[in-house]
């Protein structure tokens, strides 16, 4: 593996795997412009403009990447070089929608685009090919969802990347200073600690930690203050880490210590619950129960979990009406939270990979509420 992307072998396996599986769907091809599923396919960061670049799969034939002309330095990062895949570029003046369809074999066909294509590019495209292509997600959706060798090493190192944000959050956490205050320096610690960029920081302290989608704001820490920090990044060649612990300034409320207590349980619950056969809504279903058993259904707002790898949220979600059976290599979240309005608010999250008889948690840093010296600057 290089730095930005995977060994050649990675993709070629996973392009004969799409093309295998479009054929299975009775498709002549895919057509992938810029976005995930294109950098899953030949590692390309490529990005979508007004010109038109596009993997053109067919199910029976070899790969053809179509591509401006100016946009052809682009593809050195790439594995396409190695891949030999077939380079069709164009200028201005010439019909690349007209490209694509010759290298499905010219004749109307039916063909699936990925989901990131804009309309701009889709409804020339459905005019040149004869009918308005499918999405490519279900065909997709297994080949990036059951995650291979290096993708699972790949997660690992994100996850023991955050691990180590983490283990510096409490030094970042003193009465007096403001959640932006704090997000900037784990901001900086996220890159120092291997991540390429930093894909979000929640600082959520006090009344904000009931707001499960907080940022951070101006809003300085206190004394008491519960505070949750979720963060994550992608670590190169681009999967991404994503985990949330909650902390106290100073030692809690007997109350706020046995709700969270509590929350911990349903956590633990949940990734206890994780194992090949048992759906995505089963795993959801464990963490609730143990909130439910004790008042707590109605302070859990959002699902248990959500897909991650090159995006931060991707399938499967682990949510109740999913009914969808995990399998070995699927990588995940496990965050149940628990949210009191205008109160607090905390939430405990792992990224955990479905092995052959249960589940790996990648995130490794304790669990329980982390008590921090609020600090000579506190005010009540």
């Amino acid at each position: 593996m290089t730095g930005s992307r995977f060994d050649t072998d990675v993709y070629t396996r996973r392009l004969r795997a799409a093309a295998a599986a479009a054929g299975d769907a009775g498709l002549a091809g895919l057509v992938i412009s810029p976005g995930y599923d294109l950098r899953y396919l030949v590692g390309s960061r490529a990005q979508t403009f007004e010109r038109l670049t596009a993997l053109v799969l067919p199910a029976d034939g070899d790969p053809t990447i179509v591509v401006p002309r100016l946009e052809l330095a682009a593809l050195r990062e790439s594995v396409i070089p190695e891949l030999g895949v077939t380079v069709r570029d164009w200028v201005d003046g010439d019909n690349p929608y007209q490209l694509v369809a010759e290298s499905l074999g010219g004749a109307p066909a039916r063909t699936a685009v990925t989901d990131s294509m804009p309309a701009l590019h889709l409804l020339p495209l459905a005019g040149v090919l004869g009918e308005v292509p499918v999405l490519a997600t279900d065909v997709l959706r297994r080949l990036r969802m059951v995650k291979d060798a290096a993708e699972i090493d790949a997660l690992r190192k994100a996850g023991a990347a955050i691990d180590r944000v983490h283990a510096r959050v409490p030094e970042f956490l003193v009465a007096g200073r403001t959640e932006a205050d704090v997000a900037a320096d784990i901001s900086e610690a996220i890159v120092a600690e291997g991540h390429s960029e930093v894909a979000f920081i929640i600082v959520g302290s006090g009344p904000h930690g009931a707001d499960p989608h907080h940022e951070s704001s101006d809003r300085e820490l206190r004394a008491g203050d519960i505070v949750v920090v979720d963060i994550g990044g992608p670590y190169e060649p681009g999967y991404n880490s994503d985990s949330t612990r909650t902390y106290s300034l100073g030692e809690p409320d007997p109350e706020v210590a046995r709700r969270y207590a509590v929350l911990q349980r349903a956590q633990q619950a949940a990734v206890e619950a994780v194992r090949p056969g048992v759906t995505a809504e089963q795993v959801d279903a464990a963490a609730r129960g143990v909130l439910a058993a004790e008042g707590l259904a109605e302070a859990f707002v959002h699902r248990t979990g959500h897909g991650i790898g090159l995006s931060v949220h991707e399938e499967p979600y682990i949510v109740a009406g999913n009914d969808l059976p995990l399998e070995a290599g699927m990588a995940f979240s496990v965050e149940p939270g628990i949210y009191f309005p205008g109160q607090w608010g905390a939430r405990i999250e792992d990224i955990v990979i479905v092995t052959e008889d249960g589940a790996e948690s990648v995130n490794n840093r304790p669990r329980d509420l982390v008590v921090v010296t609020a600090g000579p600057d506190a005010t009540a």
